[in-house]
């Protein structure tokens, strides 16, 4: 049967799937991934010769028990939160940004030197300001590969890559020369890469006495409520979601493919300079310092985004509870590798293994999300006319999570 004998609302032609396996790839897929990843790392721990059942009690402790816990790992999470939020939105659109830990230097660089050219101005107007400033920051570095990939389809994996090493450079020289703080040298080990101490005007006011917990939860909190309205609740997150489900069918129902997927790369890099921002001035040493390195001042947090906006299924509001989780897993971990001597690497290969999994589920939740509404519909997106096509991509776009 050719897709011209099929009739829109006409009779379904294959099986749907069944109420079991639909459950599993909505509700249970993520959890069960997670178990998944838990298990083969408590035979990782066993191959150290350890107790994984010690371990997992020590990183349950350390991330979740009592309220210096607690609050620690919500402030591990803000980072995490806040790139993840910027992923929902790029991958949304089918563009894979792996530019976080450039974007989040750049929007902390861009914030750290307002904030020294402006330290006297009360903190009801540097604190916004600066995280606006680091905002833009991150912009401006995430549009540099969209616009590249938008209308010059560069590879944006290769060209956010690449980016980030052009940042560290950057923002090692910065903090070298133009911004190093100069009252601050040491013999030996040279002056260190770091700016003086910033106005206490910028900084994020703690929200929890006797912890390190600050402003940065509430903002984190607001962008992942932010991005989930533009998503879902706006014209133009239809469109990202709609170019990033096909990018053929958005042009051919007339969407503006080209300034979508520029445009979801400038969000995605503002998310990621708040979290510059955040870093900077929600820290304990209330300056921007780095060792040279990448993961010096970005902790990995632009790379483990990634894998909490995964986790969340690429929706902005469950990625709020997947970085609590990740946020727990990191904090958790180094309290582990201290009671049962593992390497803090093992977290991370769980992190990996989380990915492997998440992946794997997500794309089958989709395709089968997708196949469902199109025997639904009982038609294919070819040689459908143009309105129908249209309806199509519109049912489509709103059937995947």
């Amino acid at each position: 049967m050719t897709t011209t004998d099929v009739q829109v609302g006409s009779p379904l032609r294959a099986p749907r799937p069944t109420a079991w396996r639909r459950l599993l790839l909505t509700w249970l897929a993520l959890p069960l991934s997670a178990l998944a990843a838990l298990l083969i790392g408590a035979l990782l721990i066993l191959a150290f010769g350890a107790d994984p059942i010690t371990g997992y009690h020590a990183l349950l402790s350390g991330a979740f028990g009592g309220s210096y816990a607690l609050a620690s790992t919500a402030q591990k999470a803000v980072p995490l939160l806040l790139v993840a939020v910027g992923i929902c939105i790029a991958v949304r659109a089918s563009v894979w940004n792996i530019g976080g830990e450039g974007q989040i230097v750049t929007g902390a660089l861009a914030s750290t030197a307002t904030a020294l050219a402006l330290p006297n101005l009360p903190a009801f107007v540097l604190i916004p300001l600066v995280v606006v400033v680091a905002a833009a920051g991150g912009a401006i570095w995430a549009g540099i590969a969209g616009f590249f990939k938008a209308y010059f389809n560069v590879n944006e994996i290769l060209s956010t890559i690449m980016l980030n090493l052009v940042a560290v450079q950057v923002m090692n020289y910065l903090l070298s020369g133009p911004m190093i703080n100069k009252a601050q040298s040491f013999a030996i080990t040279g002056s260190i890469p770091q700016t003086r101490l910033l106005s206490k005007n910028s900084w994020l006011p703690t929200i929890v006495s006797g912890t390190q917990l600050n402003l940065g939860v509430v903002i984190a909190v607001a962008v992942a409520v932010a991005g989930y309205f533009l998503l879902w609740r706006t014209g133009f997150g239809f469109r990202i979601r709609a170019v990033g489900l096909s990018r053929d069918a958005a042009a051919y129902s007339g969407m503006p493919v080209k300034r979508t997927i520029m445009s979801a790369m400038v969000l995605s890099g503002a998310c990621c300079g708040i979290a510059g921002a955040v870093l900077v001035f929600g820290s304990i040493s209330h300056r921007m310092v780095t060792d040279g390195s990448l993961t010096g001042f970005t902790g990995n947090d632009g790379f483990n985004g990634i894998v909490v906006a995964l986790f969340g299924g690429l929706n902005p509001l469950w990625s709020i509870l997947s970085a609590y989780l990740f946020g727990g897993l990191l904090v958790g971990g180094t309290s582990m590798q201290g009671v049962i001597g593992v390497p803090t690497d093992l977290v991370t290969t769980i992190e990996g293994l989380v990915v492997i999994f998440v992946v794997s589920i997500d794309y089958l939740r989709v395709r089968s999300r997708i196949q469902e509404e199109a025997q639904r519909l009982g038609q294919e997106k070819e040689g459908v006319p143009a309105s129908a096509g249209r309806s199509l991509l519109i049912k489509l776009v709103r059937a995947r999570p």
